[in-house]
């Protein structure tokens, strides 16, 4: 509690964090919920969805020539970019995001600051990956090669032996790790017309 000149007891003001996007700080994790023609959703992490933040960020994005709306849902963490093909790319607005300093992968719930700081260490690095290759391949990619060339090198040295790691476990830990990395689900059509 602090007095004023009167010597009347008065509680401090609480100071609102804003991101200061000028500055360096901290990565906003953000998830792309769905990616087509003119728009793009998000999904922000549960740290950065303060309506402050979030109207920031919106702010940011929508004095943008080549983004023509944005919508937040703070409760949700959503965040809706409407920008016409004419001005703009998805290239345009994926590295605007970028250069607000959102990080695009996996958003676990309640994540701690280890697994926030290595989850950002492995993006970085895939980013990395990617660039030096010519987007010819990435980790996701590179991890399940490895353990496929570690499960025939197995097969080749110790045979089909069922001790310590046969070549079958790390064949599919090969297999489930390429499935799970990339996702691969039945695509259908799009019915969505609307929001």
């Amino acid at each position: 509690m602090l007095t004023n000149s009167h010597g009347n007891l008065t509680t401090m003001p609480k100071v609102k964090k804003k991101i200061n996007f000028n500055t360096p700080s901290l990565p906003i994790h953000t998830k792309i919920i769905s990616d087509t023609p003119g728009r793009l959703r998000l999904r922000i992490a549960h740290s950065h969805r303060q309506p402050e933040t979030m109207e920031q960020i919106a702010n940011k994005l929508a004095a943008q020539s080549h983004i023509d709306q944005v919508r937040t849902n703070v409760a949700h963490g959503s965040i809706v970019i409407k920008y016409s093909e004419k001005n703009g790319t998805l290239d345009n607005v994926l590295a605007t995001l970028q250069d607000l300093g959102m990080i695009f992968g996996e958003i676990t719930q309640g994540s701690t600051e280890a697994a926030t700081t290595v989850s950002s260490a492995v993006v970085d690095l895939n980013k990395r990956v990617r660039q030096a290759t010519d987007g010819v391949v990435d980790i996701r990619f590179l991890f399940p090669l490895g353990l496929s060339i570690l499960s025939v090198r197995q097969l080749m040295i110790k045979g089909l032996q069922f001790e310590i790691i046969p070549w079958y476990v790390l064949a599919w830990y090969s297999f489930d790790s390429f499935i799970k990395l990339h996702g691969i689900t039945p695509q259908k059509p799009s019915t969505e017309a609307g929001e």
